[in-house]
């Protein structure tokens, strides 16, 4: 009877936390714009930030369409292995957040957007294309 040979198997790739968590915040962006927000951006604020990787900036229309944007989005989150560990600004009705740790989640009132202005607060951060 012949030997068969058992082959080792091949070690896992590395996960690349970095890779994996831009997939995430371009997923929440997406999942953003088809829920009627608009100006989404992701930012890239690794190395710029000390707390976070990833921001990902949302307009919303309403504050029922801003916490369901959220709450979906902590959803999806579940799904790809992102708990979020702080919501904020649920009660209120112009900036609402989301902390995933390695992504930031923030959804705005069109005047909340422009008042707080974290897209030029954070002009350095390079911006991630997501949409095509």
């Amino acid at each position: 009877m012949a030997k068969t040979r058992k082959t080792k198997p091949k070690p896992a790739q590395p996960v690349d936390r970095l890779e994996l968590a831009k997939q995430f915040a371009i997923a929440a962006a997406k999942h953003a714009h088809d829920t009627h927000c608009r100006e989404v951006v992701v930012l890239d604020v690794a190395g710029l930030s000390p707390v976070t990787d990833f921001f990902v900036l949302a307009t919303g229309t309403s504050p029922v369409q801003m916490r369901t944007v959220c709450d979906e989005i902590v959803e999806l989150g579940g799904t790809k292995k992102y708990k979020s560990i702080h919501r904020d600004g649920y009660d209120g009705e112009t900036w609402m957040l989301v902390d995933f740790v390695d992504v930031v989640l923030h959804v705005f009132s069109p005047d909340a957007r422009g008042y707080y202005d974290l897209d030029n607060l954070w002009g350095d951060a390079k911006k991630i294309e997501w949409q095509g």
